[in-house]
């Protein structure tokens, strides 16, 4: 039997975490900036963010196999609000300094990471619910993403630049407790999927522990060619897209006579302009060949942003290719994803999905140094330039390696 309401209340929720969570990206970094002066530190604020993140969403995989997807996400949206609440009040306090704020920083993205994966791990069962296939649900599920950071970096450009980027972060916990309020009453509660069986190789009266289950997900992630092969290659561009949205783009705003208002416009025309893309993918998703999309969509996403800012392009050409660059980065988490569960058996999701995304993004938490010390190194133009051209060789990666080509082959 059909039904939607837990579709739609999964939509809602990751609708108010992600413009949250696009407003504190916005935020934070024009704090530490417009504070310190430092692109450094600035990159190390993003990695104090991230690098936790990328571990607690690893090793939290099979936590949600075990407890529940919905458990985990409710638990850690609901601490969130009291972590994020913290960076207003003791901004408010005139106490928030960089040392006070690193850790509250780290404490965000412990907590982001298992609710992420959280988020994540349902789709499966969301989409057998609603009886439709993976690719309408993650295209959906990726529109309503670009809509939710098209609103989240707008309106934090407006909010930082009415009340100050500490206060604005008040938005931010307030749709943390709006998320999982929603999550609580609008999405039924599904069986753990340890519970399932054949969930592990062990005998049938052999209790895994945690370690064994981490190590489960590890060897099946290791052993598939395909995702391997999207690992490597989203870890690469995932590093690039980091170092451009924490340091590059906000130093070439304030370096060009900006403020945080323009730095938002261009995050929403990206995201805005990806929603599209992404409702396309959503109606012709299962239709499409996804090699041939995926590839050239990430040719188009990566090195023309970076090129027209080296370049200084008028504000003009600039918006018009992150309109372009997002249009086609909206055709990629759909395909990524359906590619992603259908080669994942229903017992392995939360781990196998969690360590999956954990080493897509392993390499995040560097990205902000990276483009920080490009610049203090090279100058913005060069480092643009130079993580431009990085950018264009890990996306010609599917052309070159044979293991993408069962990237459209599905598997039960």
């Amino acid at each position: 039997m059909r039904t939607g309401k837990p579709f739609l209340a999964l939509a809602v929720a990751e609708t108010l975490s992600l413009a949250g969570t696009r407003l504190s990206t916005v935020a934070i970094p024009w704090m530490v900036l417009t504070a310190t002066g430092s692109p450094v530190l600035t990159g190390l604020t993003a990695m104090m963010e991230m690098l936790p993140y990328v571990l607690a969403k690893a090793l939290g995989g099979p936590l949600i196999d075990r407890a529940g997807a919905k458990r985990v996400a409710i638990i850690c949206d609901t601490a969130s609000v009291v972590v994020v609440g913290l960076v207003p009040f003791l901004d408010f306090l005139g106490m928030l300094t960089v040392p006070v704020l690193l850790p509250l920083v780290f404490a965000m993205g412990v907590l982001r990471g298992p609710t992420d994966a959280a988020k994540q791990a349902m789709v499966p069962d969301i989409a057998a619910l609603a009886d439709v296939p993976l690719e309408r649900v993650t295209g959906v599920s990726s529109a309503i993403e670009r809509l939710a950071s098209t609103v989240g970096a707008a309106g934090a450009g407006a909010l930082i630049g009415l009340i100050g980027p500490g206060q604005a972060l008040i938005v931010n916990a307030a749709t943390f407790a709006a998320a999982a309020l929603v999550v609580a009453t609008g999405i039924p509660g599904m069986r753990p999927t340890s519970e399932l069986p054949a969930a592990l190789d062990a005998p049938p009266d052999e209790v895994p522990s945690y370690l064994d289950d981490l190590r489960e997900g590890w060897r099946f992630l290791r052993g598939d060619a395909v995702l391997v092969s999207i690992v490597a290659m989203v870890a690469i561009t995932n590093l690039l897209d980091q170092a451009y949205h924490a340091v590059l783009l906000p130093v070439w705003t304030q370096h060009a006579g900006h403020g945080p208002e323009l730095l938002g416009a261009m995050f929403a025309a990206c995201s805005g302009a990806s929603i599209a893309g992404a409702a396309i993918a959503a109606v012709v998703g299962e239709r499409m060949p996804r090699l041939i999309v995926y590839t050239v969509a990430f040719l188009l996403t990566g090195f023309p942003r970076f090129l027209v800012l080296a370049l200084d392009a008028p504000l003009g050409s600039v918006f018009a290719t992150l309109a372009i660059a997002g249009f086609a980065s909206g055709f990629l988490n759909p395909i990524l994803s359906a590619v992603i569960f259908e080669r994942i058996p229903r017992p392995l999701t939360g781990r196998v999905t969690a360590m999956n995304t954990a080493l897509c993004f392993a390499l995040i938490p560097f990205g902000g140094l990276v483009g920080g010390a490009l610049i203090s190194t090279t100058g913005l133009g060069a480092a643009m330039l130079l993580c431009g051209l990085a950018y264009l060789t890990a996306t010609l990666s599917p052309l070159a390696l044979k293991s993408f080509r069962g990237f459209d082959k599905a598997v039960a």
